[in-house]
C-alpha cells in the first residue's frame, strides 16, 4: 500500500459525512498523539450549465463536499488541537471560481465561494502566462503550516497568479 511505503496511514474518508472525518482526525491523533496542521482540499467539478437550469441535487452534492467538507474539517480538526492544547494550523483550499464569476459551473462557483470572503482588488493581472501548479500551492500549505506563519489566521491567500486581480474576464483561460 502506497501509504504505509511512505510512513504514512490511509483512511477512506467522504468530507460529506461527518463521521467520515471525524475517524480520519481520530486516526491522526491515535498514530501521533496529536494534530499539528490540517489540509482541507477535497473538491469536486460540476456541469456548466444555465442558472435557470441548474440540477438542484448536483447544486446540494456539490455544498456538501466543497463547503460542508471543509466545516466538517474544521470543526473536528479545530476540537482535537484544543483538547490536545495544539497550536497547529488549519489549511482549507478553494477556487479561483470562487472568488470571481464565470470560470467555472454555477454550483461550483457558488460552493467554492461561500468557502471565503470576496478579496477581489482593481488591480491590473500579475498572470506571467501559466496556471497555478500543484507544487505552487503545496508550496503555500507547506508555508502556511509552518511556524512562520504564527499570526497569520483567516486569511485568504490567493495562489492564481493574479487571475482575480485582473478586471476583465479571464475565463479563456479554463477553456
Amino acid at each position: 500500500m502506497l501509504a504505509d511505503s511512505i510512513g504514512a496511514r490511509y483512511i477512506h474518508c467522504d468530507v460529506a459525512k461527518e463521521s467520515d472525518v471525524e475517524s480520519a482526525i481520530q486516526l491522526a491523533i491515535t498514530w501521533k498523539g496529536k494534530l499539528d496542521i490540517l489540509f482541507s482540499n477535497a473538491g469536486i467539478g460540476g456541469t456548466a450549465s444555465s442558472i435557470t437550469s441548474l440540477d438542484m441535487e448536483q447544486v446540494k452534492h456539490l455544498v456538501s463536499i466543497n463547503l460542508l467538507g471543509n466545516v466538517h474539517a474544521i470543526k473536528h480538526a479545530a476540537r482535537a488541537m484544543l483538547r490536545c492544547n495544539t497550536k497547529g494550523s488549519i489549511i482549507c483550499t478553494s477556487s479561483s471560481a470562487g472568488i470571481m464569476g464565470g470560470l467555472a459551473s454555477h454550483p461550483y462557483s457558488l460552493s467554492k465561494a461561500e468557502e471565503v470572503k470576496k478579496l477581489v482588488g482593481d488591480q491590473g493581472s500579475l498572470l506571467r502566462g501559466k496556471a497555478a501548479t500543484v507544487e505552487d500551492v503545496a508550496q503555500a500549505a507547506v508555508f502556511l503550516a509552518s511556524d512562520d506563519t504564527g499570526f497569520i489566521t483567516a486569511h485568504n491567500l490567493i495562489i492564481d497568479g493574479g487571475y482575480t486581480s485582473a478586471i476583465s474576464s479571464l475565463s479563456f483561460i479554463y477553456k
